[in-house]
Order: structure tokens, then sequence, then C-alpha cells
């Protein structure tokens, strides 16, 4: 099952000023994405927005420089996603390197607690005995959580990036860019960015009142940690993302991250040195989110606190066992969820829903995020999966991924409008969002669900498109320009990896697997034959001897060498 797509060339850029040594290739890619120059193309943390254009952040920074001068005990609480797990570490790192003697962590459990700062979180950590309770990559929403810190008497710092509703929580501080009113430029900081910022902030008001004679730490140690967690967050990668995640890969390919992530890097199998946000979303992130997933993120936070590298190893080794467990949990959900929408369409003859509302009672809540992801992409349509929240339990928790066109956490909010009570909890982001509701309430919900969907979305935006660079000459089908494209990011969401289209002649193919395809091509003043895989390609009928493909160009690891092969995305005959 896969939706129809179909290839549209991307609009070229206007070039501007390039070192004389920067291919061709390259210029035209930026120029592309809106950079024309190699500032905007790669950019340096000196040009960093400046911590003070966030609201609330002297707030924020006063109540963090007084309990560190005066000892109190700081419990940072973080979430169970990889984004909140490094926002995490680099909360505790980032404290204890500014002069905080009592820093404390904690996360909840997925299956015992749920999303962020609950009241039944603040009860167990209420052992803890913290001063200032700091959340981050969570808080936004937990109004009553916060309120229940409050109670304790203790003084709650939020940082967050999601998007907040009508009401704030009733926190001493909260340091969030989404805010109303907040003047910063950018938007898409992750939650371990947020906390980052607040770290920066809070290294200047302790310079002001003389805490350091040599200006303090050095925060960029930090960035390794703030690399993963915004890449594994799939936020906007401006200009100022860039330039974090560049500087992290910088750290990483150098063998200067954390002990953790270098553990992470040698299970994953990936070459420290030519590290690149691709292998943090599909190698790294994957492995730490598995913890949150199936286990406990705990284990996922000692391990980026980890100063042994035996211990680091162990924890390295575990986490790849789990992950390995969440793969097979994984294609088995979307198996069922293919199955379900297969049966859906038949009884519309062929027609794909509008938005696909997936249930199963055997699902674990840990992996329906996973599966909404996937079903999007095969479907093109907004997807929420849905599972208990802990086996036999009335309470339904719910993983929703959009597509372009159509706000997620917005689609959720007009539907909680127009059915009050209906949905328990819910936020998020426009591409992705959580929420909870009674199991009874499900069958109402969906029909909400397509009503609003119908309201709200634009039926072009239903159609699948791939954003094509374009074809590449004949000359550019080299291990240079592979290995140049390969270096060239930090690519991500909004500043997209290359993808290029042509047609090519099928000189021989092969399945692999039962799943995917592998052909030799041949191309027009390409002397060598081209080397290509399609994952989830085969479909049981040979290719046509012409292709039209959109393919990412990469170097050929398992051949070595100068060796190239193409990474197919897409495929449909070519017009004769």
């Amino acid at each position: 099952m896969k939706a129809a797509a179909r290839i549209v060339r991307r609009a070229s850029g206007v070039e501007g000023e390039w070192p004389g040594d920067t291919l061709p290739l390259l210029r035209r890619l930026y120029a592309a994405r809106g950079a024309r120059d190699v500032h905007a193309a790669q950019p340096k943390l000196a040009g960093l927005l400046p911590p003070s254009a966030l609201s609330n952040i002297a707030r924020a920074t006063t109540l963090l420089a007084d309990a560190i001068a005066a000892g109190q005990r700081i419990l940072v609480v973080g979430d169970f996603d990889c984004d909140g797990a490094t926002a995490c570490a680099v909360g505790v790192r980032g404290l204890r390197m500014l002069g905080a003697t009592e820093v404390m962590h904690a996360v909840p459990n997925r299956m015992v607690h749920g999303y962020g700062l609950s009241p039944a979180l603040v009860e167990e950590l209420a052992a803890l005995k913290p001063d200032l309770l700091v959340t981050v990559d969570h808080g936004i929403a937990c109004h009553a959580g916060v309120a229940a810190a409050r109670a304790r008497g203790w003084t709650v710092l939020v940082t967050d990036h999601h998007l907040p509703g009508e009401q704030l929580p009733p926190a001493d501080a909260i340091v969030d860019p989404n805010l109303a009113g907040d003047d910063f430029p950018s938007k898409a900081l992750a939650g371990v960015g947020v906390i980052f910022y607040v770290l920066l902030a809070l290294r200047a008001e302790l310079r002001q009142r003389g805490a350091f004679s040599d200006g303090g730490p050095d925060l960029g140690e930090l960035l390794d940690l703030v690399a993963v967690g915004t890449v594994a967050d799939l936020v906007p990668l401006d200009v100022n993302n860039r330039a974090l995640v560049l500087a992290g890969l910088r750290r990483l390919r150098q063998g200067k991250g954390c002990v953790g992530l270098q553990a992470l890097i040698e299970a994953s199998g990936r070459d420290a040195a030519r590290l690149t946000a691709s292998d943090i979303g599909y190698a790294l992130a994957p492995r730490l989110n598995a913890a949150g997933r199936l286990e406990d993120m705990a284990l996922g936070i000692e391990l980026l606190l980890c100063e042994q590298p035996q211990r680091a190893r162990e924890i390295a080794g575990v986490l790849e066992e789990i992950n390995t467990e969440r793969r097979a949990v994984q294609q088995a959900m979307t198996d069922e969820a293919e199955a379900a929408v297969a049966r859906a369409m038949l009884q519309a003859e062929g027609e794909a829903p509008l938005a696909a509302c997936l249930f199963d009672d055997q699902w674990h809540p840990g992996v329906i995020g996973l599966v909404a992801s996937r079903m999007k992409d095969r479907l093109h349509r907004p997807v929420i999966a849905f599972a208990p929240a802990e086996p036999g339990a009335e309470v339904l928790r719910g993983s929703a991924r959009s597509i372009a066109g159509l706000h997620m956490r917005d689609l959720l909010a007009a539907i909680d409008a127009r059915h009050p009570g209906l949905i328990e909890r819910f936020g998020g982001h426009a591409m992705a969002a959580g929420l909870t509701l009674p199991r009874t309430a499900l069958p109402v919900f969906g029909e909400a669900l397509r009503v609003q969907v119908e309201r709200q979305v634009d039926p072009s935006a239903l159609q699948a498109e791939l954003l094509s660079d374009g074809e590449l000459a004949p000359h550019e089908f080299d291990w240079r320009h592979a290995d140049a494209l390969q270096m060239a990011g930090p690519w991500g969401q909004a500043f997209p990896e290359p993808l290029f289209d042509g047609i090519f002649e099928v000189s021989q193919w092969r399945p692999l697997k039962e799943r995917h395809l592998r052909y030799t091509l041949r191309l027009a003043g390409v002397a060598a034959p081209i080397s290509a895989i399609h994952f989830d390609g085969w479909k049981g009928q040979p290719p046509p001897s012409r292709l039209r493909l959109a393919y990412r160009l990469v170097r050929d690891d398992y051949r070595g060498g100068e060796a190239i092969q193409l990474i197919v995305e897409h495929s449909e005959p070519a017009e004769t």
C-alpha cells in the first residue's frame, strides 16, 4: 500500500557568493533552499540568535542563579522521547558545569505516568524534596502537575517548545519560544535547544554576579546532545538550528561527544568521523528512543550522563536489544494497520480515507507514533493510532501525524471546541501531536476527525508530491559528488536532503528479501553501470525496461572505494 505520488521539480534559487572550491551542484542545491552564501548554508555558532530575545528568560535565569547561590536542590524532569532525554542530560550537565551542587533528574514512565508532569509523578517525586523543579521538553500543557508541584512549595520553571493552549500552567516562569507575544525569531527550537538557551542566559547572569573569573565553562561541550535531540524531534532546521546541529556534529566527528553517545555510535555501526544528521535520525535516535517506548527512558538518560566507557557500552548494548524488539513490534503493528486500512478501502471501492483513525486492543502505546508516521507516509493522509494506556485500560493514548497543509494540533483543538470533554488531553505541533480519550469515545472521535479534516483540508494537499532537485549531470555520478552531498548538510526538516530524478534504462534487476528491488541501471553519458536499490520496492511484478526514478546519490559503503549507488525513493514507468 503506497499513496500515489508525483515528482515535482523544486524551484531554483538565486546563487550568491561562494568560495571558489564550492561544487556547482552544491551552489544550486543551497540556492534552491534559500541559502545564498556559505554562512547561510553552513552557519556558525557566532551567528546564533541571542538568548535575551526569549521572553521570560531573565526571570528564569534569576530563579536558577538564586537556587545555585543558595545551594538549593534542583530537579530536572525530562520526557520519554529522544528530545526529552537529551534535554534532561543537557540540563543536568549544564547546571553542574555552572556550579549547581544539588542537581537531580527524573523522567516519567510512559506506561505508569503517561506524558509530562502529572500529579501522580509529582507525588512520587516528593521524596526527593526539591526546591526548584525544571521541566524540559514538556510542561506547557501540564496544568495539574505544575499546580501540584507548587502546592508542595516547590518553585517551578517550565522550559518547553510545544504550542501553548489558551491557558498557561501556573508556573513561576515559562520559557517557550512559541508563547504568544514572544519575539524570538526562531520558533523551531527543540526542547533540548530551549534548555541550552536557558543555560547560555544563566551563564551570562552568573558572569554579571561575578561567579566566574575566567568567563565560565564552555557550554559548547553540550552541543553533541543538542544536535541529537534537535534532529530526532524533526523540528525545522532553520539557520539557527542548523548552526546548533552542525556544531554538535563536528564534536561527534572529532570524537569529542559524551561517552554515552560515542558508545551509541559504536553500537549502531556508524562511522563517527563521517556522522551526519541522517545517521542521528535513523541510527542513534531510534536506539535511544527505544528505551522510552518499550522500557524506561531512565536507562537512556543514564547513558547520556554516563562517564565510564565500559558502563556506557553495556547500556548501549541493552538499548540495541530493546531496539531490535521495538522493530519487531512496530512491523507487526504496521502490518495490522495496513490490513485494517485495506479492508476499509475495499469497502469504499478503493478510495483512501480522508483521515485514518486506527486502534487495536493489543497495540503497544510506546510504538503507536511510529505506526502513525509509517501509515501517514504510505497513505499521505493524517493518521492517528491508538492503543490502551496499559493492557485492558479504558483510557486510550493516541499519537497523531499529519501532512503538509494540515496543522494537527489546531485540528485537535477544533475538535475539542466542537465536542467539549471528548478529548481528555492533547498537545503537540503542526505535524505531530498526542492525545488521550476514553475507549468509549473512539467511534465519536473518529467521525469528528473525518468531519474536521473535510472542513479544513485543501484537496490538493491530499496528492503526495516528491520535490526533486532535477537531474544530475552525467559527470556528477561519482564518489566526489556523493561524498560532498553527504557532508554538505545538515539536511533535515525545512532544509531537505537532496533528491534527484531522471529516466534510466534497466539492465538488470532482482528482488531482495521479498521486499526490496536491486537494479543495475544505464544512463546516457555515464559509461559505467549504476547500482541502485529501492527499499520496499518489490511489488511482485518485473519493472519496465525504462523507469523514471526519484533518488538520492550516496557512496556505496558495502562495495567501498569509489563505488556509488542510488537510493530510490519513487519509481514510475518512463514515458515513451
